[in-house]
């Protein structure tokens, strides 16, 4: 009895190897995964992706790595987790910082994965000429994003917002005369509530001197001393619509003239040219904050 039952054992036992044969395939690793659903990426692969973003080609025959962790022919899962990217990342972009429509990799909890970016590209906005006075020129085509309208608000609490770039501006234009450049800088950053007829709440610091685009972003080329809109945008500035105290004169920016750094940038408000000047020399001040 013990023979004949261990007879039939060893022919159980072979038919089942050979099912689980049949059903595996081949076990030689030379053969490799010929089912394109069944190829996978190797770990190297998965490494140089984190690593410097190359997509590397799905294997499809093993293939036995030159040598172990370490040597650089391999990396380990340990040192694959060391580049992955990790959740609250400081250095994650927001949607809003990268070009609608781009994606890219949410680092911070609650964007994790996969994002798609929503920032517009920075328009050059109309110069505001509509008078054509030759085939081609800007008054024929006026291009550049369209002004809106109104192109200001007056906030009703000394500051002027400007609805084409965000920037709000002291309604008072004239409110701290003229300063040498320096002193400009130390004015417009130390304006704070309660100074030049603010009530906005705003505290030092929060208050600076316009770079030179700023500046120049106010000019409207259609008109001049001063080349300053009003209020909607669609004519020349008049006192209090909306700013008050406004020169057609030269105006300070915070931006240094590079190949000479004793001088900086001004704008001429009369007709909106953009000229260099000594830093000593007095110019009119218009302090500009961003919007909160």
């Amino acid at each position: 009895m013990g023979a004949k039952y261990l007879v039939i054992g060893v022919v159980v036992g072979v038919l089942l190897s050979s099912a689980v044969v049949a059903l595996a395939g081949s076990m030689d690793p030379s053969s490799g995964p010929t089912d394109a659903a069944s190829q996978m990426v190797t770990l190297e692969q998965v490494y140089d992706r984190l690593n410097d973003g190359t997509a590397g080609t799905k294997m499809t025959s093993f293939t036995e790595p030159a040598g172990g962790p370490g040597t650089g022919t391999m990396h380990s899962l340990d040192e694959i987790m060391g580049i992955a990217p990790a959740a609250d990342k400081t250095s994650g972009a927001l949607p809003a910082e990268v070009l609608k429509g781009k994606t890219y990799w949410g680092l911070s909890s609650g964007a994790w994965g996969p994002q798609v970016g929503t920032a517009a590209a920075a328009s050059v906005p109309k110069t505001g000429q509509a008078t054509p006075y030759s085939g081609g020129d800007d008054g024929e085509y006026q291009k550049g994003a369209a002004w809106p309208n109104p192109r200001f608000t007056d906030n009703s609490d000394g500051t002027v917002t400007d609805n084409l770039t965000g920037l709000i501006w002291l309604k008072d234009a004239n409110c701290f005369g003229k300063r040498s450049w320096a002193t400009a800088l130390t004015d417009a950053n130390k304006l704070n509530n309660g100074e030049c007829s603010l009530s906005d709440g705003s505290v030092e610091g929060d208050w600076r001197l316009p770079n030179v685009r700023e500046m120049q972003s106010l000019i409207h080329y259609g008109f001049w001393d001063p080349a300053v809109p009003n209020t909607a945008g669609t004519g020349k500035w008049t006192a209090g619509a909306p700013f008050s105290g406004v020169q057609s004169d030269y105006y300070w920016s915070s931006t240094t003239y590079p190949s000479w750094t004793s001088i900086a940038w001004r704008v001429f408000l009369s007709d909106g040219h953009v000229f260099y000047e000594d830093k000593t020399v007095a110019c009119h001040v218009w302090p500009v904050r961003d919007e909160q």
